[in-house]
């Protein structure tokens, strides 16, 4: 759950709309491209360029919105039950009515917030302003990172912390470096 967590950007914890994030979409993704060995349609699809890719994104959005309704029950299943974060963590019902309305009312709005989140990835990307769904799982784990980077600091100490901003440093400065060397610039 601590990495479903850090993809939803902490939305997880806090059982909000945006609760799965990405993941369905992702994990979609992955199905129908294994699927796609196997199933000699979707490789056809694959091949026929625009019209059947764009096929296969109809396919992937199906999916996605299938899997999202998979997760978010499981999730409210385990809220429910008081086993979403551990045993001793959180004393209190997190869901204090589970009448059948208020558990299918919050499936709904998880797998809804899936979708928008899909929708956005789309969005950015028709805008050609990059790749949709990498930016928006980048803006996910930045949007948690400073608070991890802190727990770390608060648990380890400042030497570990240190040392974890050093080896931060000195990855994304070889990697630039390498990003230099490859197009031929610097």
């Amino acid at each position: 759950f601590a990495l479903v967590n850090l993809f939803s950007g902490g939305a997880l914890l806090k059982l909000s709309v945006f609760a799965l994030g990405i993941m369905p979409y992702i994990t979609a993704s992955i199905i129908l491209q294994l699927l796609a060995v196997v199933i000699p349609r979707l490789e056809t699809l694959r091949q026929e360029g625009q019209a059947g890719q764009a096929k296969i994104t109809q396919y992937t959005r199906y999916l996605t919105v299938g899997l999202a309704i998979l997760q978010s029950t499981g999730i409210v299943a385990l809220a429910r039950s008081g086993n979403l974060f551990g045993a001793g963590v959180c004393n209190q019902p997190l869901i204090p009515n589970d009448s059948i309305f208020t558990i299918t009312t919050m499936v709904i709005t998880m797998t809804a917030g899936t979708a928008v989140i899909m929708w956005l990835g789309e969005l950015i990307t028709d805008r050609g302003i990059g790749n949709g769904m990498s930016i928006l799982i980048f803006t996910q784990i930045v949007a948690t990172f400073p608070a991890n980077l802190w727990a770390v600091r608060v648990a380890r100490g400042w030497w570990v912390f240190a040392l974890i901003l050093a080896i931060g440093t000195v990855a994304v400065a070889v990697g630039r470096l390498e990003a230099l060397a490859l197009t031929g610039a610097g």
